[in-house]
């Protein structure tokens, strides 16, 4: 999760996220704008119950597949740090930004795992694990479930504020700074070569 400043008067080189960062990024950012309103919407009174049911199954088998899709990113990013940063980009907003992928990183990791235990603990199933024979790695209990049940709402709530701070310092940089922050990431498909 190393984040370089590159030095001022200095060329800037390797300025943009790989193809291989940009697709774990996008591919990530899609599922959960997906996840977190169907989140929100499963838990809902008054839906029908077949949809219920769908949103549900939806939401804990993605969960279960953001949790190894974040695994590999952050053996990813270890591997392959991260570009320098512009190097007229202001300390603050340089520290800002670690501090923000810093906690995102560690909620991405929070909300599939403490969900995941608030399913298992509550004795529900996870389709795609059991089509697999994966076992349970939590003991059925009324009490975790509970427990894991607030910090997955909590900390999902926390991940949704991070991510409209970080749209927004996205949107920021690419139409109003136009410093080059946002073309490190973006397009999808336009990182450098072989990282």
């Amino acid at each position: 999760m190393k984040c370089i400043l590159q030095q001022a008067g200095q060329p800037m080189k390797n300025t943009g996220y790989s193809t291989t960062a940009r697709l774990f990024h996008w591919g990530m950012a899609a599922l959960i704008l997906v996840t977190i309103p169907v989140g929100l919407l499963m838990v809902q009174s008054g839906i029908g119950r077949s949809l219920q049911n769908a949103l549900f199954l939806y939401h804990k088998n993605v969960g279960v597949l953001l949790l190894g899709l974040i695994m590999a990113r952050l053996v990813w990013r270890v591997l392959n740090p991260a570009p320098p940063l512009p190097a007229g980009l202001p300390a603050w907003q340089a520290k800002l930004s670690r501090v923000t992928h810093g906690l995102l990183y560690a909620l991405l990791l929070v909300v599939p795992l403490s969900g995941y235990i608030r399913v298992r603990a509550g004795g529900f199933p996870i389709e795609s694990l059991d089509a697999f024979g994966v076992p349970s790695l939590v003991q059925k209990s009324e009490q975790l479930a509970a427990l894991a049940k607030s910090v997955h709402y909590y900390s999902g709530m926390m991940i949704a504020a991070l991510l409209v701070l970080h749209i927004g310092a996205a949107l920021y940089h690419r139409f109003a700074k136009q410093d080059g922050v946002f073309a490190r990431m973006w397009p999808p498909f336009g990182g450098k070569k072989g990282a």
